[in-house]
């Protein structure tokens, strides 16, 4: 059985030491441990005095000591339900790596060990030395004891210290955040010994369990507690700041602190708890502020999903993954720092619906290889894309296009010539999907578009020639007065690369051709090439 499982935080107050279990009385504690910071360790069935004192104690620190300081005369005595007191300078210490939680967008880590750069992952472990760069994306941080840190975008977060206490659970962090945004939850820790400290340039933040948000620019610190408090200020002259309050640092002014009253929570209006279509309206009461931030996280995993200001009293929800979400609203102040925020929790729960197809129709014959396929999206906040097999199972997929929220697409790679079936799979919500019906449909083919080489001008006449395609019977050509081909002046099928045109001199036209084939094949117009004799 873990130590962990058994711990628990204490302060001496007493002299006599209670047992919840046991055959024996133990004495008050000695002089050694007037205030002096311990846990409280009761044995679990099983277990050992040795084997306590070997997972929990330094190795500086003998077994003896610990009976001593507990006034024990014989450790064969101790059995289940007795308790110990350890103090806290005895614990093992050793690094603990912190773990990243979430990722969102592009975000570095750069290793203390050898100074290299790689993107930041999921489960990625960050040690003693490392930093996180956050650029344009953000990130979540577990600590050993549980406490979380969130990383803002174009943060830069140092990891000084990451120390646990044996395997109590309890650790000693010692951050700096060089520049950017970082909001904690940290877990509660006791006076000299767990300890949770954040520095920047100007300032540092001290706490033993509360809930924060820090921002560091040059010059200045700025913060804002939201539950508990924090020891705050330049090193040496800081203050408690408690819930509900923001406190500011400037160099500019010589490093004086300034605190200020947060502006109260907004008052958010219900939502449905359970959300099945997007996008969908958030609103809140008007509270007379100049604007509010909005933040919206995972609820499980807290993953930073979104953290935009907004004006007015109203917002769309959307592009949210089916899930649930806390979403935190919180009032800007005249200097733009965010208050106590209102939360809301919501789950979204999309259904994606079958599309409905409509080009091309079922059965239809298409001469060409790269056909438009059309259809119509039925369900709230979806993507699409469309599938092509050679049959209805679509076990074996011949081409797709790529997910999208649009209504058309072309397929992957063209069509050889040959019969397929076609139909439309929509997504909501991240795991909700529906498939249309399949179509048939027949591809005849098509032949590569005509590409004019050349033209020669002799007097009063123009020489047009072009490629030869391989697989051509003839070729079409056209001869209009405008680029777009809307008036033809001449048209003619030609079995010859070569053409020769009398034309008005001092006029402008245009020429451009097509192969054709003995079957249905046909290309399509190649591009069309201007002529003018003076």
């Amino acid at each position: 059985m873990s130590a962990l499982a058994c711990l628990a935080l204490t302060v001496p107050v007493h002299a006599e030491l209670p047992i919840a279990r046991g055959s024996h009385t133990l004495a008050g504690p000695g002089a050694e441990t007037n205030a002096t910071p311990e846990w409280l360790y009761t044995l679990r069935p099983g277990e050992s005095f040795g084997e306590v004192a070997n997972a929990l104690l330094s190795k500086t620190v003998h077994a003896d000591r610990l009976l001593q300081y507990n006034n024990i005369n014989n450790a064969a005595a101790i059995g289940e339900g007795d308790a110990l007191r350890i103090p806290l300078s005895w614990l093992q210490r050793q690094p603990d790596p912190a773990r990243v939680v979430t990722v969102s967008g592009q975000v570095q880590h750069i290793s203390g060990n050898d100074g290299r750069k790689r993107s930041l992952t999921a489960d990625t472990l960050v040690r003693v030395g490392d930093e996180i760069i956050s650029g344009s994306g953000s990130a979540t941080v577990e600590l050993a004891d549980g406490s979380q840190v969130r990383i803002s975008p174009d943060s830069r977060l140092i990891f000084n210290r990451l120390t646990q206490y044996g395997k109590s659970g309890m650790v000693d962090t010692r951050l700096r955040l060089d520049h950017g945004e970082v909001h904690t939850k940290v877990k509660p820790v006791i006076e000299g010994g767990a300890r949770f400290e954040i520095e920047t340039p100007s300032a540092v933040a001290a706490v033993r369990g509360t809930v924060f948000a820090m921002q560091a620019a040059p010059g200045t610190t700025h913060l804002q507690v939201t539950e508990g408090a924090v020891n705050f200020g330049p090193r040496g002259k800081t203050r408690n700041i408690p819930a509900g309050y923001s406190a500011s640092v400037s160099t500019a002014a010589s490093g004086s602190l300034s605190i200020h009253r947060l502006p109260p929570a907004p008052e958010l209006n219900p939502l449905p708890p359970q959300i099945t279509s997007l996008p969908t309206e958030m609103s809140w009461q008007p509270s007379g502020a100049m604007g509010h931030r909005l933040d919206i996280f995972e609820a499980e995993s807290g993953r930073w999903v979104e953290s935009r200001k907004v004006s007015g009293n109203r917002y769309n929800l959307s592009l949210l993954d089916n899930g649930a979400y806390e979403i935190h609203l919180a009032a800007l102040n005249t200097r733009g720092i965010a208050g106590m925020p209102d939360v809301l929790k919501v789950e979204v729960d999309l259904s994606a619906q079958a599309a409905e197809l409509l080009a091309p129709e079922a059965g239809a014959t298409v001469n060409d290889d790269m056909p438009e396929f059309r259809w119509e999206l039925k369900g709230s906040n979806e993507v699409a894309r469309i599938e092509i097999a050679e049959d209805d199972t679509f076990r074996r997929l011949v081409a797709t296009s790529e997910w999208a929220p649009d209504s058309r697409a072309l397929p992957s790679r063209p069509l050889t010539p040959g019969t397929y079936y076609w139909r439309v799979v929509s997504e909501a919500g991240g795991n909700s999907v529906a498939s249309s019906d399949a179509r048939e449909f027949t591809i005849n083919g098509t032949l590569p578009p005509v590409r004019i080489i050349s033209v020669n001008y002799v007097d009063s006449q123009v020489r047009v020639f072009w490629e030869k395609v391989d697989t051509a019977s003839d070729y079409r050509l056209q001869l209009s007065e405008e680029p777009g081909f809307s008036n033809i002046i001449k048209e003619a099928t030609l079995s010859e690369t070569t053409a020769a045109l009398r034309l008005i001199p001092g006029r402008r036209y245009f020429v451009r051709l097509k192969a054709l084939s003995e079957g249905p094949l046909a290309s399509r117009w190649g591009p069309g090439r201007e002529l003018y004799l003076e």
